[in-house]
């Protein structure tokens, strides 16, 4: 398509619907580091926004080079940013390049073409007509017929291309359905090849870009006719399968068992040629070859999740082998502790004080401890005794904002503000505290932290990326203190973070046991601990003062359900007050169904006030839950918000719904609306790091397959007042004896090794990672899809580094030449 030749309101059917402005860029706000993302002041020539009267508007983007007093068109959505009132989000832009004589020869002969003068530029368009940009960009040799030196040659080449060779690549991608951001990214790869790249080897995005996805890639090579055994498939259904069963698992590692069972299922999908066992195996050693992959004895790494464990591993050694220089002793230490018991009115025990004391003697401290423990208690107490220890006030207002030498932080919104509330001291979550974008997984952009002590609060669901972008930024003499419950469900995202630190014994840790937060009519803390030990109380079927249990099944469950929530609602419990947890969305125990059935209890239909997007009903009032990490607008995956407003467009496209979060207000688009659903029921997942009033849980035999102990157990462990459990009691037996799956990662080995004094192995390009041989042996099982049986998963997959079993710990020349010994070795503490 050329962009050169349609007039400013044409273009394909999408951008038809879509709003747009064309304008002069007036200034750059802001522009990003590490990024397209651009803030502009623009002075609107034409747009179709009916309810825009303003000659300037701010439009935010992912943007290349932006000229100042240049023309551009962009297309998108406006927004009503909480703190900057409305904007023009764009998802995608061009030059706006003139077509007619007068309006090529005047840009020609503009700034952005330094040496081409009025008369030349007027002897181009008369040689090359009106189509001349677009010309240029398809062939150079073009200008050859316009009598120009070598020199206005190279300019006007590399100008127009500098111009507008990017748009012409958006362009292409949107053909191809990829979104903005995405487009941004695989441009940021391939640059000006990007079209190219795809059309030779779709596939290649698979590897190379994050976010695309097998499927995907198979769409666009469909389309091309390539072929079911190109090599380029292969290997991206390979990589697919790894990143599906990390996914999946949450392992960081699997065996070649599971892999090849599940590429198989991704290649022969629909394909009339099963794809042979050699074909299969050469790739698979193309991926070692070019690390993609990485082979470690028998197991299989996708090569940024290996890369993540050593970094953090290897943050971890300097983090604790550079401690703060001031050192404490007991004799000060008992007496800070007892000026904050004066302070909190509060009696520490033998178990709490020591506590507080292994916090202020550790670089690095892991606090675990289950609900009612007092792990609050004791954040509390460590800010208090960190800020007595070092003479400070904790009186914020008397610091500027990046003054304040205490970080709180936790992974969810939410949680962030429970952390806020019971210390008295600003939180927020790890993301915003990173400065991380929510759009990619580089963490090459964060921010370094700056102040003298880290406290992270739910650390059972920090994932591997999370926390390796979070240890990455922690600077040498920051104390970091680690504080969760290492029997709730780990993270979402590949990885046991806290499991893996606490199990890897080369930390300082603490576990609180003791039982604090409990009255005499309390029984859902001490049900807990019960869940935690393997075993539900005597009385678990008794009805208590604070919980209760309802015998039925799944058939009955949305009756149960209706009839409690409207007890409820007539008790003055608000919709905020109630959770209901399911542990799967689908079936009439499931999320989906649940949300419906609450929904008409607790906000009863309103045409006025509704708006339908994908068979969900959102309404004025309703509870909704974020999906996403959306740090713009300051809203997390988890974040539990009200809708406050419904604005109704001229079509149902122009439709926005604003939601209030606990942080900000936003106003999401209707394009937008992917990122949130109903939250009257969440998964357990979702409501981790929160605490509601009454909490209802389902658990029916339906839900086998997800019923494991620390399943049950987070989800009780949501519940501050009230806790109804509903369905079948075999099931809530179930799920106390099923000790939860250990997920397969390498983080406890990885800290123990670099904590021991060992190195980091090297993975070279010489010799390939996984053996030809052992790659071969998928031969005899490619062609029947191989089960998860251990027998099938654990296929020898030598290390370079491993290859006789034992490390060689030997100095050599050909260490250092191929960069396998640390420069900084031995340099621990040392500074400048």
């Amino acid at each position: 398509m050329s962009l050169f030749s349609m007039d400013d309101n044409e273009g394909n059917n999408e951008e038809n619907q879509k709003l747009f402005i064309r304008g002069k860029v007036a200034a750059v706000f802001f522009e990003s580091n590490d990024s397209f993302f651009k803030v502009l002041l623009v002075k609107i020539v034409e747009t179709n926004i009916s309810d825009w009267h303003e000659d300037e508007i701010v439009i935010t983007g992912n943007f290349a080079d932006i000229s100042e007093e240049t023309e551009y068109v962009f297309y998108g959505q406006l927004v009503e940013h909480p703190k900057y009132g409305k904007q023009f989000k764009a998802d995608n832009y061009h030059s706006h390049v003139p077509t007619s004589r007068d309006g090529l020869i005047e840009y020609l002969s503009g700034d952005d073409f330094p040496g081409i003068g009025k008369r030349t530029a007027e002897r181009m368009v008369d040689a090359l007509g009106s189509n001349l940009i677009q010309d240029v960009l398809d062939n150079n040799d073009i200008l050859d017929r316009a009598g120009l030196s070598d020199k206005q040659k190279r300019t006007v080449i590399t100008t127009i291309n500098k111009n507008n060779g990017m748009e012409q690549v958006i362009i292409g991608l949107n053909g191809y359905g990829f979104g903005s951001n995405l487009s941004t990214a695989i441009y940021n790869k391939y640059k000006d090849e990007t079209l190219k790249v795809i059309e030779e080897n779709p596939y290649k995005l698979v590897e190379d870009i994050d976010g695309v996805g097998f499927k995907k890639a198979d769409d666009i090579a469909k389309q091309m006719g390539i072929s079911a055994d190109n090599p380029g498939r292969i290997r991206a259904g390979l990589l697919s399968a790894l990143q599906i069963l990390s996914v999946k698992n949450g392992d960081t590692y699997t065996q070649t068992g599971p892999i090849l069972s599940e590429t198989l299922k991704l290649l022969n999908n629909g394909n009339a040629e099963n794809i042979s066992g050699d074909d299969l195996s050469d790739q698979f050693l193309e991926l070692a070859k070019s690390q993609k992959i990485v082979g470690e004895e028998d197991r299989v790494y996708l090569k940024n999740l290996y890369d993540d464990e050593w970094r953090i591993a290897e943050h971890i050694n300097r983090i604790i082998k550079n401690p703060v220089t001031k050192k404490v002793n007991d004799k000060d230490l008992d007496s800070k502790i007892r000026l904050i018991e004066k302070k909190l009115n509060i009696n520490y025990d033998d178990s709490q004080i020591n506590a507080l004391k292994q916090a202020m003697k550790s670089q690095m401290f892991l606090l675990t401890g289950g609900p009612g423990t007092g792990k609050t208690t004791i954040i509390k107490g460590i800010i208090y005794l960190y800020a007595y220890l070092n003479d400070f006030s904790l009186d914020i207002n008397s610091y500027k904002d990046s003054e304040f030498p205490i970080l709180l932080a936790a992974p969810t919104g939410r949680a962030a503000k429970r952390m806020q509330e019971t210390t008295g001291i600003p939180a927020s979550t790890i993301h915003r505290l990173l400065g991380l974008n929510g759009y990619d997984d580089s963490d090459e952009g964060t921010k370094d932290l700056e102040g003298g002590l880290l406290i992270v609060d739910e650390m059972s669901m920090v994932d591997t990326f999370l926390f390796k972008a979070l240890v990455r930024a922690i600077p040498n003499q920051m104390k970091v203190i680690l504080v969760g419950d290492k029997d709730q469900l780990p993270s979402v995202g590949p990885g046991q973070v806290f499991s893996d630190l606490l199990n890897s014994q080369r930390i300082d840790s603490m576990q609180l046991s003791t039982i604090y937060r409990q009255d005499s009519n309390s029984t859902i803390i001490p049900l807990a601990h019960n869940i935690q030990q393997g075993h539900l109380p005597a009385d678990f079927k008794q009805k208590q003062a604070d919980r209760s249990f309802i015998p039925c099944n799944a058939n009955q469950m949305s009756s149960v359900i209706e009839q409690i929530v409207k007890k409820a609602k007539i008790k003055g419990f608000s919709a905020s007050d109630i959770q209901v947890l399911s542990p799967m969305y689908r079936g009439q125990s499931g999320v989906d169904h649940l949300n419906e059935v609450i929904q008409e209890i607790m906000n009863p239909n309103n045409v006025d006030n509704q708006v339908d997007y994908r068979g969900i009903h959102y309404r004025l009032g309703d509870k909704v839950l974020q999906l996403v990490n959306s740090p713009e607008d300051n809203v997390f995956n988890g974040d539990i918000g009200q809708i406050v407003e419904i604005e109704h467009g001229k079509k149902s496209s122009q439709d926005k719904i604003k939601i209030a979060f606990d942080q900000s207000e936003v106003t999401y688009q209707r394009r937008d609306w992917i990122q949130i659903t109903l939250a009257y029921c969440t998964t357990i997942h979702k409501a981790q790091g929160s605490e509601f009033k009454m909490v209802i849980l389902p658990i029916v035999p339906q839900f086998t397959k997800m019923l494991k102990k620390n399943l049950l157990y987070t989800a009780i462990t949501r519940a501050s007042d009230a806790l109804i459990m509903i369905g079948d009691y075999n099931s809530f037996e179930t799920c106390v004896q099923s000790e939860s799956d250990n997920r397969n990662t390498s983080l406890k080995e990885r800290i123990q090794s670099l904590l021991n004094g060992e190195i980091k192995p090297a993975i070279t390009n010489s010799e390939p990672t996984i053996t030809k041989e052992v790659a071969k042996n998928t031969s005899s099982e490619s062609s029947t899809a191989p089960n998860d049986d251990k027998t099938k998963e654990n296929k020898t997959i030598s290390s370079n580094t491993r290859t006789t079993g034992k490390q060689d710990y030997r100095l050599t020349t050909d260490m250092i030449r191929n960069n396998e010994i640390d420069p900084m070795i031995g340099m621990e503490g040392i500074k400048p």
